[in-house]
């Protein structure tokens, strides 16, 4: 059985109401580390909102105590590029989307639960657009 498989067993939706997605494997996120932002018991910090992160918000989020640039391995953390797809907390999200700096949002990869605390609008004002991306550059 795929990842992918197990997503239908699991009953996981995404904001759009349909089957949620893989947000990536290359590298391997979720908090389960499945390639799925899904809503798992346990995980205080929401790892469910699947985004294309920029060097915009790899920068801010090193400012504010979260490095995601440097690997981990001791965590299982590859250490993010810029363009890489990547589950993020929620609070963080909107913390960065206040700020200025959200990074889009894939929504087929996006777990439901997030509705609870963001609006869908907000969503699809950032909604990941392949044609329009520009994920920026670390220096």
């Amino acid at each position: 059985m795929s990842a992918d498989d197990d997503a239908d067993d699991r009953g996981d939706r995404n904001v759009l109401g349909g089957e949620l997605a893989p947000c990536g494997r290359d590298p391997t996120t979720g908090y389960l580390r499945d390639g799925h932002c899904r809503d798992v018991d346990g995980d205080v910090g929401e790892h469910t909102l699947c985004a294309v992160v920029t060097a915009e918000f790899l920068r801010y989020s090193r400012e504010r105590g979260n490095d995601l640039i440097t690997p981990r391995p001791e965590f299982d953390f590859p250490g993010l590029e810029p363009g890489d797809r990547w589950c993020l907390c929620v609070g963080r999200w909107l913390e960065a989307a206040e700020d200025g700096v959200a990074p889009p949002v894939v929504l087929e990869a996006t777990d439901e639960s997030v509705l609870r605390a963001v609006d869908p609008d907000r969503l699809r004002d950032r909604e990941f657009d392949p044609a329009a991306f520009d994920p920026g550059t670390l220096d």
